[in-house]
C-alpha cells in the first residue's frame, strides 16, 4: 500500500472519530439539557423540555417554583409511569392511550394518575407563555363571543372554576360538541375521558404556586390570565 494511500486511510479514519466523538457530544448535551424523561421502550411525548427557559414566566411564575414543579413534581410522575408500564404493552403507547384505557378502573389507578398528571402538565406548561393574555386570535374569540358573549365572562368563567376547585385540580377552557365551556377536574383527572377537547388548562395544584403565592390562590390565577395565557396554543387546539 502506497505511503499516500495509508496516509488518506488515516485521515478518513480519523475524520470519522472525530464526527463520532462530536455527534457523542451533541447527543450527551441534548439529552442533559433537555430536562425530558424518556423510557426506555418509549412512551410517545412522555415528558417533552419546557418551551421556555425557567426564569420566562417571571415575575407571575418563579424560576424556583418552574423548578420545583417542572423538575420534580412533574418528573416524579413521569418517572413513576415508566416503572408502571415497564414489559407491559402499554410501554410503547402515548399517553393520551394510557389515560383512555385506564380511566374509571380503580385498579388502574396508578397508572391513569400519574399518565394523567404527566399529560396535564404537558398541557399546562404550553398554556402558558411569556408576555401571554391579552387578546386570543380572532377566529379563537370569535368562537369564545359566541359560546359566552364576551372574552371577560370566559375569563370569568375560568378564574371561577380556578379558584372553587376544591383542594387540588385543575380549571380548563375545552370544546364539547362544538361549543366553547369552561370545567374543572380534581387531581389528575382529564376532560378528554369525557369526550371534550381540551384548549388550554390551569393548574391549580398548590406546588403550581405556592412557593410564590403562598395561599393566595386568587392572585395566582388572576396573575395567569391576565399575563401568560397562550391563547394561540388554544387557538390550534380549537
Amino acid at each position: 500500500m502506497s505511503t499516500m494511500k495509508k496516509a488518506s486511510e488515516r485521515n478518513n479514519l480519523s475524520r470519522r472519530q472525530f464526527l463520532m466523538a462530536g455527534a457523542a457530544a451533541a447527543v450527551a448535551f441534548a439529552c442533559n439539557n433537555a430536562r425530558a424523561a424518556e423510557p426506555a421502550a418509549g412512551i410517545t411525548n412522555l415528558m417533552p423540555p419546557l418551551p421556555y427557559p425557567e426564569n420566562a414566566l417571571e415575575p407571575v411564575v418563579s424560576a424556583r417554583t418552574i423548578g420545583f414543579h417542572y423538575g420534580r413534581h412533574h418528573r416524579g410522575y413521569a418517572d413513576k409511569l415508566i416503572k408502571l408500564v415497564s414489559g407491559t404493552p402499554l410501554a410503547d403507547g402515548s399517553l393520551e392511550k394510557i389515560v383512555a384505557s385506564t380511566a374509571g378502573k380503580p385498579d388502574q389507578a396508578p397508572l391513569f394518575n400519574n399518565a394523567a398528571q404527566t399529560l396535564n402538565h404537558n398541557f399546562y406548561w404550553q398554556s402558558l407563555k411569556p408576555a401571554g393574555g391579552g387578546t386570543p386570535p380572532d377566529s379563537l374569540r370569535k368562537k369564545i363571543e359566541a359560546s359566552f358573549g364576551s372574552l371577560d365572562e370566559c375569563k370569568k368563567q375560568l378564574f371561577d372554576a380556578a379558584v372553587t376547585q376544591f383542594a387540588s385540580g385543575w380549571a380548563w377552557l375545552v370544546s364539547d360538541g362544538g361549543t366553547l365551556k369552561v370545567v374543572k377536574t380534581g387531581n389528575a383527572d382529564n376532560p378528554i375521558t369525557a369526550g371534550m377537547v381540551p384548549l388550554l388548562t390551569i393548574d391549580v395544584w398548590e406546588h403550581a404556586y405556592y412557593l410564590d403565592y403562598q395561599n393566595r390562590r386568587a392572585d395566582y390565577v388572576t396573575a395567569l390570565i391576565d399575563k401568560l395565557l397562550n391563547w394561540e396554543f388554544a387557538a390550534i387546539n380549537l
